[in-house]
């Protein structure tokens, strides 16, 4: 990729980045090794953003009482921090100061549309990429190669969205015949609601979408948007939300009385966050959603949750979860390669076959020629009693699913 391909790339952004010169980074065995990281960790999505750095910070900081990375003399991880406020020329920005400021490899963001501006800076700058969460598939489909993701893929959950809400109403019996796509004009949005109409469309239409609603995440009303999916009179809502809408959409769900069989994310990250539970209490109970998360029943798993909460007061969830995951990732491939030199990582990120991970998934952390985790998939889940809980797949279930859901006055 030359510099003329990465500018017209981040024009098509709307972003103007500006390339700079960095000094070769030579390290010695046991010298800190710095990791940078960018999250939204002010704004609208900043207790996301602040879970992530958490999970990362938790990691390193266990990596390092474990004797850091002991091929390179038991060289301790240092994480460099950056905010991108889920903004794309922010992005772009902390990116380079973090290699500026002597990063060896990079991981976050959030969102879709950062990663896509950061992981542009890395590759101009050759610098390795572990998208730690960043579904939009065209994030690896620029033929890069310093992008590894070990996040899903928006094509691989458009997918497992459509199976798990057709196992749902087979396992209960309750038809789902119509659905109402309410989602963010965002690129995650925008490409993860056009994946799951094509993956219905392939799975032969077993409901029908009768509305499609988009609106923009930042809105602080979303009450028009709300009354014409209860209009659409349909079974169930899928939403594909952020934290602040998704808390939006279900108190003016229970203010217009919008009765459906169930709220299903397609995926929606807002309506699972731990702050939708506390902010809505009983109004987030039932709430289902096909996502990503954390293998509840693994004993390790189990044990850096309760750390994590106990830490940092704060639920462990998928965001901090794969985060975590993306620092094992990274000492790994640190590990194996004995070189913070960029091409080595790179060579020892492709040959990358981590069974240690926190996810739910299909096998090992592996990446096909994209970079993509061939083996990441999804888990389908419902608030119960202020938390999370596995329903599917069977193996990892902490309950049994409650749908249709009660009506709102009924809620205890």
């Amino acid at each position: 990729m030359d510099r003329r391909t990465f500018l017209k790339g981040t024009g098509a952004l709307g972003i103007t980045a500006v390339v700079q010169e960095f000094p070769a980074l030579v390290r010695g065995a046991g010298q800190e090794i710095k990791i940078g990281a960018t999250h939204p960790l002010t704004g609208p999505m900043a207790d996301i953003g602040q879970s992530c750095r958490r999970g990362m910070l938790l990691a390193v900081e266990k990596i390092n009482a474990e004797g850091g990375i002991k091929s390179l003399g038991g060289a301790p991880l240092k994480l460099l921090e950056g905010d991108d406020q889920a903004k794309p020329e922010v992005g772009i920005a902390e990116t380079e100061r973090l290699i500026r400021e002597g990063a060896v490899i990079l991981t976050g963001p959030f969102t879709s549309q950062v990663a896509m501006a950061a992981t542009q800076v890395a590759e101009q700058h050759r610098i390795p990429y572990v998208v730690s969460i960043g579904a939009a598939d065209q994030i690896t489909e620029r033929g890069f190669k310093y992008t590894f993701r070990i996040f899903v893929t928006t094509d691989t959950i458009g997918q497992d969205v459509i199976k798990y809400i057709v196992k749902l109403s087979e396992v209960t019996n309750v038809p789902i015949k119509t659905a109402v796509l309410i989602h963010t004009n965002d690129l995650f949005g925008k490409v993860q609601s056009d994946k799951v109409v094509e993956h219905l469309k392939k799975a032969g239409s077993p409901f029908e979408i009768v509305e499609r609603i988009s609106y923009d995440y930042t809105s602080k009303d979303l009450s028009v948007e709300v009354a014409r999916a209860k209009a659409a009179k349909p079974d169930v809502l899928l939403p594909i939300s952020r934290l602040q809408d998704a808390i939006l959409i279900t108190r003016e769900m229970f203010k217009q009385r919008f009765e459906v069989k169930g709220i299903i994310g397609a995926p929606s990250p807002g309506h699972y966050e731990t702050e939708y539970i506390k902010s809505l209490g009983k109004l987030a109970e039932y709430t289902l959603d096909a996502a990503p998360w954390y293998n509840v029943k693994d004993p390790k798993v189990q044990a850096i949750s309760t750390e994590f909460e106990k830490k940092f007061n704060k639920f462990f969830d998928l965001n901090a979860a794969y985060s975590y995951d993306a620092i094992l990732v990274i000492a790994d491939a640190l590990e194996r390669a004995a070189s913070t030199e960029p091409d080595k990582l790179v060579e020892a990120l492709r040959a990358t076959r981590l069974n240690n991970h926190l996810m739910i998934s299909k096998g090992p952390i592996q990446f096909d020629e994209k970079g993509n985790n061939i083996n990441a998939g999804l888990s389908f889940f419902q608030i119960q009693e202020g938390r999370v809980k596995v329903i599917f797949p069977e193996e990892y279930a902490e309950a049994k699913v409650v749908f249709p859901v009660p009506l709102w006055s009924e809620r205890k």
